[in-house]
This record gives C-alpha cells, structure tokens and sequence, in this order.
C-alpha cells in the first residue's frame, strides 16, 4: 500500500495545493479497500468506487485506489455528498464510507492551537484514525453489478435520435428502443434552432 505522505503529494500536484477534501478522499480511499480486502493501486478491477461528488475529494479517491472513470472501475453518482461506495466486484460486497457528522468539530479539537479551520480540517484528516473519521455502513446496489458494468461490445442504436449507446443503457418505451435522453429521463434539453442572420449588405453609391 502507497504511503499517505506520498498520495498527498501526487494529489497536491494536481491542484498546485492540499486541500482537506483531497485529504478525505485519500484517506477514504485507503479506508475503503482495507474494509473489502483489497489491495491498492487496484490494477485488476476487482474495486468499483462510487462517488457521490466530484472535485477534489475525487481526485483524492483516484490518487489513493488508482480507480478512474476511464478504466470504468470509479464512477460518479452526484448526489453533492462526500461519500463513496467501494464494491468487490468478483463477490458484489459493498460498502458505503462518509465522513463522521461532527468532523469539523473533531478536527478542531484535534488542532485546538490552529486558529484557522481549513488548516485545522488539513492537519487532522491526515492523523485522525480512519474509525474517527468515517463510519462505514454495509450496503446492497439497487442492481446488479454485472448490470452496472454491462460487458463489452454492448451496443444499440436509439430508433429516435439514431445515436449509439453503450453498455446496454438502452430503455424500452412503446416498443421502441430509445437513449435515456429521448425515453425521457435527460439531464439536458435540445434548444429550437434559430434561423441564421440575414447578411445585409450595402453597396457604396458612386
């Protein structure tokens, strides 16, 4: 397992700074695995990571487990709140880390001659034990993770919009296989087109 001093260093360089919530996310990280068993930088994908924030503390938990969007073992469910579930694929146990309800209080008390809270969250995240920083509950996915993680070459085509999806996100509505977007579940909205202006042009009187 990388040294905590180390993993800060390398997520430090990605900001040109330490912040206490890349400092939680390595530390949750290093937490996280130890609960499942699982050795880290995990190389063989047997960890899935999901967040429910984005930002520094997921570069945090990317450093410490080696976990990236790209390599589909870190995924995001952006529900705004420092907290990650850490899932052993090969047997689907998973549990779900967040930090104790009072831990800005407790870094305080940690750091009491630290005036400043950040730097007070800053040192304490990196000393407290992980039993006083996060509780850990047991979790089940609502699915599958084969269903999560679908297989490779999965493809179809949404019979509306014509765009390819990946990893069996496809849904059925009215006998038609559609994207989320256009069955109704986007996250954005396509704006009307707008006719082009009208080039005018004025010609010099001689």
């Amino acid at each position: 397992m990388p040294e905590l001093k180390t993993l800060l260093e390398q997520s430090a360089a990605r900001h040109d700074h330490l912040c206490p919530r890349q400092v939680l996310g390595i530390r949750m990280g290093l937490a996280g695995a130890a609960k499942l068993g699982l050795s880290i930088p995990n190389g063989d994908k047997s960890l899935l990571i999901i967040i429910e924030t984005d930002g520094c503390f997921a570069d945090g938990i990317e450093v410490a487990t080696g976990c990236t969007i790209g390599h589909r073992t870190l995924r995001v469910e952006d529900y705004g709140k420092v907290a990650a579930t850490f899932v052993n694929v090969h047997n689907g146990r998973a549990m779900r880390l967040a930090p104790q309800a009072e831990i800005r209080q407790r870094a305080q008390s940690f750091a009491p001659q630290e005036t400043r809270r950040y730097y007070a969250q800053l040192q304490a995240y990196q000393e407290l034990p992980a039993d006083q920083l996060f509780c850990a509950q047991e979790v089940e996915l609502n699915g599958s993770v084969k269903t999560l993680l679908s297989r490779a070459g999965a493809r179809a085509r949404c019979e509306q919009c014509g765009e390819e999806i990946l990893n069996e996100r496809e849904v059925e509505s009215g006998g038609q296989v559609l994207c989320r977007a256009c069955g109704g579940q986007a996250y954005y909205r396509v704006v009307p087109s707008r006719p082009e202006p009208q080039l005018q042009i004025e010609f010099e009187r001689v």
